[in-house]
């Protein structure tokens, strides 16, 4: 299975890693090329387009501020989030886009980027199409391509004619969750381990360690300013910041949690909410596996770090790499992108990995770990993404605190048992894939059914 832990965990910006990640990446692989291919000097207009969920929902994920930072040359993981407003107000002001290595080329957002509400592109629901133009209007070179959710990027060439991987071959290659436990128990390794070994055939291996912790430090930068962040999100529905409050109203009774022995949940619940109220603010998060579930896995690991004893920098890097295992089983065998299956793909992926992750800290066996993993996405099936006003809002800040407490309990659901089970973690990913392909295009990121239509947006 050729993917990274870090192509799973990817820093970024908010609101949503399919509609603002993807995109930024896509317009920048786009003047990317137009250099490479010796055109960029030619251009004189920039056009896109976008289609399907994009279009649909592309106003309230931020979808146009990605694509004009994309073609200013920004990258996601660099983006000074404060700096965002400034660039595009001035995209807008000027009509044009300023390259980075020096230039300008017209592009007026109001003319130049069309969403086309209800078209899609065969490929998948979130598609794009660039365009680069001549002085006399003529098309220099164009890039038609799909953001698959996590921010992961394919063109249409890419879809149509599947390269095999050219890299190193990992030591432990693996295709289902079968697979993968009868490997780890075959070579007496854990999950962690073989997913480690795997990572270093690819990454330098005295980076990878490092860098995992680096993630684990972006998650709880994002927990503490989401702590100390108050007032109401962007977007024009009004929607209040609660983690601040709720966090000094823990902070001030610290004494309840002597009488409330489930208190320890509602400290899970403010790491979920801050890390999504800064996502919903454009603030800077993991995609862990997508930006619409980025609170639950942080919520999980802060759980981890601070309620459960003997935690550790080892411990965190053992619940990542074990997490990104699960992530790809899913990445490779189903979705994990709301336009294609819903919220079950988001949500749903988010819980089990953080699940199976919390089990294998916890002690548990590689089975108790696929255990907690289909727990966690057993109970996700059939989760509907219907954004209220296309904005990662209501119901998704919330939505967070519920898969966090869930993957918790489904780890010590799994930790009570043996590890056999009825339902096989591969069973419940080949579930919700056709669960996610028989769900109706309203219900997956189109802002067209379920509370989207039924709460009125004042």
């Amino acid at each position: 299975m050729s993917l990274s832990i870090f192509d799973l965990f990817k820093i970024g910006i908010g609101p949503s890693s399919s509609h603002t990640v993807g995109p930024m990446v896509a317009a920048q692989r786009f003047i990317e090329q137009l250099d490479g291919r010796g055109v960029l000097a030619q251009t004189r207009r920039l056009r896109v387009q976008l289609y399907g969920s994009l279009a649909m929902t592309g106003k309230g994920h931020a979808t146009d501020t990605a694509v004009m930072l994309g073609l200013s040359g920004e990258r996601p993981h660099l983006v000074d989030p404060d700096a965002v407003e400034g660039i595009v107000e001035g995209i807008r002001e000027r009509r044009s886009i300023l390259l980075p290595e020096g230039g300008e080329i017209a592009f007026d957002p109001e003319q130049d980027l069309r969403f086309n509400y209800g078209v899609s592109l065969p490929a998948h629901p979130n598609g794009m199409r660039f365009e680069a133009l001549d002085e006399a209007g003529i098309q220099l070179a164009e890039l038609v391509c799909y953001s698959v959710g996590g921010g992961f990027v394919v063109t249409a060439d890419e879809v149509e004619n599947p390269q095999a991987d050219q890299g190193a071959p990992e030591p432990w290659p693996f295709n289902n969750a079968d697979e993968l436990m009868s490997l780890a128990e075959r070579e007496g390794l854990s999950i962690a381990e073989l997913m480690l070994e795997n990572e270093e055939s690819r990454t330098p291996p005295d980076e990878v360690r490092p860098r995992l912790l680096q993630i684990w430090q972006v998650m709880d930068e994002s927990i503490r300013r989401g702590c100390h962040h108050s007032g109401e999100l962007p977007g024009g529905l009004h929607v209040r910041r609660r983690a601040h409050e709720l966090y000094r109203e823990l902070m001030d009774k610290p004494h309840s949690a002597i009488n409330d022995h489930l208190a320890v949940l509602d400290w899970v619940d403010l790491y979920a909410l801050a890390v999504n109220e800064e996502n919903a603010a454009g603030g800077r998060v993991v995609t862990a596996p997508t930006n619409g579930a980025a609170g639950v896995i942080p919520a999980v690991l802060a759980y981890y770090d601070r309620f459960v004893p003997g935690s550790s920098d080892e411990g965190v890097i053992n619940f990542l790499a074990t997490a990104a295992a699960i992530g790809m089983l899913y990445k490779r065998n189903a979705s994990i992108s709301a336009a294609e299956v819903g919220c079950q793909g988001e949500i749903g992926v988010a819980c089990s990995m953080a699940a199976g992750a919390l089990c294998a800290v916890l002690g548990g066996t590689v089975r108790q770990i696929e255990n907690a993993a289909e727990i966690g996405m057993e109970h996700n099936l059939g989760l509907t993404c219907d954004p209220i006003g296309g904005l990662v809002q209501v119901p998704c800040i919330e939505r967070n605190t519920m898969g966090a407490v869930k993957a918790i309990n489904a780890a010590r659901l799994a930790l009570r048992g043996d590890g056999k089970h009825f339902v096989s973690l591969d069973s419940v990913i080949e579930t919700m894939r056709q669960t996610g392909a028989d769900m109706q295009d309203k219900y997956k990121e189109t802002s067209t059914g379920g509370l989207a239509v039924n709460v009125v947006a004042c």
